[in-house]
């Protein structure tokens, strides 16, 4: 693979992997996971591949990515706990943002926050303001780091895994995924039409039998 170009969207951060080495890959993951909109996710994905075709070494990947995962989003709790309960409360009322309503968000945190945090590295988006949200919110730190820690570990160690199967056989697989991703696309979409319809069907014949009894 020495000589191969990585396909799509990973070519994009080949030039940063191969110049940069692990250090481009904790820095690129560490400023994602602090929020800034970078692709930390596809370079996190190239390293594991090259790691399966020899050129890193995965064990060296999967560290890396997990320390600069949890240290970007406990710089972002860090910012939220200082400094976004008043802000929020300064600037919140003009997007409907009450302190009635960060109370609320706070007992939610503190009771099921450890489900978000861990769930939310797999979402696009979500993963970039964990730290944040967490901290506005006054999520206990420990608590933070303990659910975020385990969601890193799963998160670098879903996609070290599935980069470092694809290995050198990355390019055929990239092919495949995009010869077929429309039809995977219909499919889900059809099977979430029939669960929406369904489940409009029984709430509405739930409704039915409320009126009638």
């Amino acid at each position: 693979m020495t000589d191969t170009q990585l396909p799509g969207v990973f070519g994009e951060v080949q030039p940063l992997l191969e110049h940069y080495g692990y250090l481009g890959v904790g820095g690129m993951l560490f400023l994602e996971d602090f929020g800034v909109p970078v692709p930390g996710e596809i370079m996190l994905i190239a390293a594991a591949v090259y790691a399966g075709a020899g050129k890193m070494n995965i064990a060296g990947v999967f560290l890396i990515g997990v320390l600069a995962a949890v240290i970007g989003d406990n710089i972002g709790f860090i910012v939220g706990h200082f400094g976004g309960r008043p802000l929020a409360e300064r600037f919140g009322r003009y997007v409907f943002l009450t302190p009635e309503r960060l109370d609320r968000a706070e007992k939610y945190f503190n009771t099921h926050g450890g489900k978000v945090v861990t769930i939310a590295r797999f979402i696009d988006g979500l993963r970039q303001i964990n730290g944040l949200l967490a901290g506005i919110a006054g999520m206990h730190w420990l608590k933070f780091l303990g659910y975020n820690a385990l969601g890193a570990v799963l998160w670098v160690g879903t996609w070290c895994g599935l980069g470092y199967i694809a290995g050198e056989n990355i390019v055929e697989i990239y092919d495949t995924f995009e010869r077929y991703k429309w039809y995977v696309i219909g499919a889900l979409a059809v099977v979430a039409a029939i669960v929406i319809t369904r489940r409009v069907r029984h709430s509405r014949s739930a409704r039915r039998a409320e009126r009638t009894a």
